[in-house]
């Protein structure tokens, strides 16, 4: 007899995603910030606030894990991908950083618009 195999819902995979990048981006962020350029003491506080940000945002998806919960934290995302994207529109230091948080914040917003929709489905 096969054993059925379960795959974990699209929502808890995204729940447990964003709290293994909000913790890496407050414990870590030198080593994902060297490949991208220096490593200044401002970029290091602005991960480590966004790391925090991350994390908060999945408390509080994982309290209010609704479809209109998920399309927030999308929009949030959405936003954050917005305001990378001008900061590397103005600030050529920080262009290759910036462009990198846009498209990570880019997937998140993705993401977080694809388990809204499969919340809604359930």
């Amino acid at each position: 007899m096969a054993r059925r195999v379960t795959r974990p819902a699209l929502p808890d995979v995204l729940l447990v995603g964003r709290l293994s990048w909000g913790a890496l981006l407050l414990l870590a962020p030198g080593r994902l910030l060297r490949p991208l350029g220096p490593v200044g003491g401002e970029a290091i506080v602005t991960l480590r606030v966004l790391g925090t940000r991350h994390l908060a945002q999945a408390a509080l998806t994982s309290a209010w894990p609704t479809s209109r919960g998920f399309a927030a934290g999308a929009t949030v995302d959405a936003v954050h991908a917005l305001a990378a994207l001008t900061l590397a529109a103005v600030d050529r230091r920080q262009r290759r950083a910036a462009l990198a948080n846009a498209a990570v914040a880019t997937g998140w917003a993705l993401l977080g618009a694809t388990a809204a929709r499969h919340r809604g489905e359930q």
